[in-house]
C-alpha cells in the first residue's frame, strides 16, 4: 500500500493548516501515522490520491447513508446547481425538505434550517433558554453537542480524540451555565438537576450516542430524563445530529418513543453537503426570529442544492423496508467482528443500532464515558492499521462511530470481516 501522495501533500498541509487539517479528528493523532487524502468515492468505496481503495466506515461522519456518489443524489445535485447555488431568499426546496422532516418526525411542530449540526444545537439551546427564561444547560460526559464555547465540556468526539475533553480559548465564565452529569446515570442527574430546578432550561442529550463511540441508552434512562424535564419545566433536547433518520425512519425518539420538547439534525438530511435543522414545539419555536425575540440567522440557510441532495438522500433511506435493510447488514457486521474477536481471545465489546457501531478493547460493557475511556485505545491503533492495510478504513479514533450505509453489501462485509479475524489474529500474537 503505497501512500506517497499522502505524504506529500500532508507534510504541505501542515504549513496551512493546524495540524495540517480542517477537523482535529483527521490529523490521525490518536492512532498514529498520518492521514490519507481521498481523490474520490463512490458506493461503499473511498480510493486515496496513491490509488489505493478502502471500504468506508466513516461515511463522512454520517451522512452517505445511502452511499458515496449515489447517481440519484448526485443527479439531484447537478439540476439544481444549473439552476443557482445560493439566493439569499426563500426557495421551494426549503418548504418541501420541512415537510419532509415533519412527517417522519411529529415532534418537530416548526423548525429552522440552519448550515451544521453545531449551529442547530445553538440555535435550539438559545430558544430553549429564551422559551424558560432560564440559564442552565444539562448535558452529559462524552455527549459532543459542537464546537459552541458552553458546550466544549467534557465533550465527546475530537475533544476526546486529543485528550482535551475542555477546550482552551473557553472562558469559564462561559460554562458557569452548564451542568455535566453521568450518561446513562438516572440517578445522578437527578441529584445534579435537583438544586438548579429553577433555573434550568435544557437538558440535551444524544439519545443513542456516537461521540464516545456508539453508547446505547440503559432501559428507563431517557424515559427517566423526559419524567425530569416535565417536573422542572425545562426542555428536553435530543440530539439526533447522528441519529436522525439512521436509527429508525423517525429517529431515535420514534425508536425509544419519546418525545422531546426540540430536536436537532444534520448529517443525513444534507446528503452530504452542510446543513442542519432544529426545530419542536411550536410554541418554542415561535420564539424565534422574526416571529420572537430569539435571534438566529444565516445567509446559506436553506441552501438550494443542500436541500436538493437531502431530500434524494431521504427518498433512498427513509422507509421501514431500507432501514431493515441497513440494520440487517449493521447486526451482520456488528455480531460477525465479535465472533471473530472470541475466536482470537480478544476482549472486545461490540455495541450496535442500525447504521452505526463501535469496537472497544474491553471485557465489561461500555455504558458511559469513564467506561469508554478506560477501553484499551492502544489495542485500537493497532487494530485500526491492521485494518487499513487489509483495505478497510474505519474512524481514526476509539472514540467514534462506525457508520454502515446501504451500499455495504454482503461481498464488502464478508471482506471486512475477513480483514477484522486477521487484524485480530496479529494483536493476539503480539500480545501473547
Amino acid at each position: 500500500m503505497a501512500l506517497k501522495q499522502s505524504e506529500k501533500l500532508f507534510a504541505a498541509a501542515k504549513q496551512l493548516f493546524p495540524g495540517g487539517v480542517n477537523s482535529p479528528v483527521r490529523a490521525f493523532q490518536s492512532v498514529g501515522g498520518h492521514p490519507l487524502f481521498i481523490s474520490r468515492a463512490s458506493g461503499a468505496y473511498l480510493t486515496d490520491v496513491d490509488g489505493n481503495n478502502y471500504i468506508d466506515y466513516v461515511g463522512s461522519w454520517g451522512p452517505m447513508i445511502a452511499g458515496h456518489a449515489h447517481p440519484k443524489v448526485v443527479e439531484a445535485i447537478q439540476d439544481t446547481a444549473a439552476q443557482g447555488t445560493s439566493f439569499g431568499a426563500p426557495s421551494p426546496l426549503e418548504v418541501q425538505m420541512a415537510k419532509q422532516l415533519m412527517r417522519h418526525l411529529p415532534s418537530l411542530q416548526r423548525l429552522r434550517l440552519v448550515n451544521s449540526g453545531t449551529e442547530a444545537v445553538m440555535g435550539a439551546l438559545r430558544a430553549a433558554r429564551g422559551f424558560t427564561g432560564r440559564p442552565k444547560i444539562l448535558k452529559f460526559a462524552g455527549c459532543y453537542h459542537g464546537h459552541a464555547d458552553y458546550l466544549l465540556v467534557k465533550a465527546g468526539s475530537g475533544a476526546l480524540t486529543h485528550g482535551r475533553p475542555d477546550s482552551l480559548g473557553v472562558p469559564e465564565s462561559l460554562v458557569e451555565h452548564t451542568l455535566v452529569a453521568p450518561y446513562n446515570d438516572l440517578a445522578a442527574t437527578e441529584k445534579l438537576a435537583r438544586p438548579h430546578r429553577k433555573d434550568l432550561a435544557a437538558v440535551i442529550v444524544e439519545p443513542i450516542v456516537g461521540n464516545m463511540g456508539c453508547v446505547l441508552p440503559k432501559p428507563g434512562f431517557l424515559e427517566g430524563l423526559r419524567k425530569l424535564c416535565d417536573a422542572t419545566g425545562a426542555l428536553l433536547v435530543f440530539d439526533e445530529v447522528m441519529t436522525g433518520f439512521r436509527v429508525h425512519p423517525g429517529g431515535a425518539q420514534d425508536l425509544f418513543g419519546i418525545r422531546p420538547d426540540l430536536t436537532t439534525l444534520g448529517k443525513v438530511i444534507g446528503g452530504g453537503l452542510p446543513v442542519g435543522a432544529y426545530g419542536g414545539r411550536a410554541d418554542v419555536m415561535k420564539c424565534v426570529s422574526p416571529e420572537g425575540g430569539v435571534y438566529q440567522a444565516g445567509t446559506l440557510s436553506g441552501n438550494p442544492v443542500a436541500m436538493a441532495a437531502g431530500l434524494a438522500t431521504l427518498k433512498l433511506i427513509s422507509t421501514p423496508k431500507a432501514h431493515a435493510k441497513l440494520l440487517h447488514k449493521t447486526e451482520r457486521l456488528a455480531k460477525g467482528i465479535a465472533e471473530v474477536a472470541q475466536r482470537a481471545r480478544c476482549r472486545v465489546q461490540v455495541p450496535y443500532a442500525c447504521g452505526m457501531l463501535s469496537l472497544f478493547f474491553s471485557g465489561r460493557p461500555v455504558e458511559n464515558l469513564d467506561d469508554a475511556m478506560a477501553s484499551q485505545g492502544a489495542l485500537f491503533r493497532r487494530f485500526f492499521h491492521e485494518m487499513l492495510a487489509r483495505g478497510v478504513y474505519l474512524p481514526p479514533s476509539p472514540y467514534e462511530a462506525w457508520f454502515v450505509s446501504l451500499a455495504h453489501g454482503e461481498n464488502e462485509i464478508a471482506k471486512t470481516l475477513r480483514a477484522a479475524k486477521d487484524s485480530f489474529l496479529t494483536l493476539a500474537k503480539e500480545n501473547g
